[in-house]
């Protein structure tokens, strides 16, 4: 696996960061946006299908809203970005069109891809517009978002989208050219060209950078770990760079991929999903569920907190209330007490025989570890 597979990729996702996009006064850069498009648009023509996933509506909001810089509250971020998402897919589709092609906007929250049926139809629909030769321009629903469930960045979602369409490579653009060993902007740094697992980012310092995005260097990695775990590798670099990038040159910092592509659902549970609610596990469970993949059964659960509904993500904590894993739940949290402590054939001569199910299938069951 090399560079040589970004520039062979006959699927790509590209996504670009707000700073890549915007003016020093937070507005749309329409050269820039031209530039990227003249990358993008030369090698769709070239055969290649490109999902584009960009960033900048709150920023394209700010010119049109009078704002001098971006909104501190959630409700103005929304607006922004509800006025900016029209005026950044507009600029793209006037860009794109200068070669004959055409873009379709794709929002999606994080509940997007936490819910089976919506990522399935998410897929379908991204599949379908590739199919019709439609570069989709994805971004998070930033106008329906909320604090608890969203991405904050479009790093994830690019990832998770980099995943979902099945990508032969993913290229993640901002205003870093490449991942330091230290802050870029002092002598001395160094940069990392290559990452093949987790031992090549011990002793990287990540700062937080970015004045106009909200993805540091650690939602980018994170990213890049993502994708690389679901077998598709990673080249982070500057928008400036994204010729050279998409070519498959030396440039940036390249993640080699180390898995293969799992069941998505599991991925979604472990990096989209964030647990509606908790089930504190006693010391068996978290040894049966964790040490040997079994399914969680309702006599190890010793206390639940929350309020969710059957078919949503749960964290699993040990005594130590630490989260061990996460799984789809089969019922609501109103239903669970009385089942605590009680074995499944108890509850099914006690309740009836619905209730001889577990409480988290195994096949719904992710463990968090090392990546959380």
């Amino acid at each position: 696996m090399s560079r040589d597979q970004v520039g062979a990729a006959a699927r790509l996702v590209v996504k670009v960061g707000s700073s890549s996009l915007t003016t020093p006064q937070g507005m749309i850069d329409v050269d820039r946006v031209d530039a990227l498009v003249d990358v993008l648009a030369a090698r769709r023509l070239s055969g290649t299908q490109i999902v584009l996933v960009s960033s900048g509506a709150i920023a394209a909001g700010l010119g049109p809203l009078g704002l001098k810089s971006r909104p501190k509250d959630l409700a103005t971020q929304q607006a922004a970005a509800s006025v900016g998402q029209g005026v950044l897919v507009a600029r793209y589709t006037s860009s794109f069109a200068r070669y004959g092609l055409r873009v379709g906007q794709v929002l999606l929250t994080a509940d997007d891809m936490m819910r089976r049926s919506h990522y399935r139809n998410a897929r379908r629909t991204l599949a379908r517009l590739l199919e019709l030769g439609i570069v989709p321009v994805v971004n998070e629903n930033d106008t329906v978002a909320t604090d608890e469930i969203r991405f904050g960045d479009n790093d994830r979602l690019a990832a998770l989208v980099a995943h979902v369409t099945y990508a032969d490579a993913m290229i993640l653009l901002s205003d870093v050219d490449a991942l330091y060993d230290g802050d870029p902007r002092k002598d001395g740094a160094r940069r990392i060209t290559e990452v093949r697992g987790t031992e090549d980012l011990e002793g990287v310092e990540l700062g937080t950078s970015g004045r106009v995005g909200t993805g540091g260097m650690v939602t980018k990695v994170q990213a890049a770990r993502i994708a690389t775990g679901a077998g598709v590798p990673v080249v982070l670099t500057a928008a400036a760079h994204a010729a050279h990038a998409l070519a498959g040159d030396d440039v940036g910092t390249y993640f080699h991929p180390v898995g293969r592509h799992p069941g998505t659902r599991l991925l979604w549970l472990a990096h989209a999903a964030t647990g509606q609610g908790r089930l504190h596990l006693d010391g068996g469970a978290v040894e049966a569920v964790v040490g040997r993949r079994k399914s969680l059964l309702p006599a190890g659960v010793v206390k639940v907190e929350g309020d969710f509904s059957a078919g949503d993500p749960v964290d699993l904590c040990g005594p130590a209330g630490t989260v061990v894993a996460r799984g789809l739940v089969n019922y609501d949290a109103s239903e669970i007490p009385e089942l605590l402590g009680r074995s499944t054939r108890e509850l099914a001569k006690a309740l009836g025989p619905e209730y001889e199910r577990e409480l988290i299938h195994r096949d719904h069951i992710v463990i968090l570890g090392h990546h959380h």
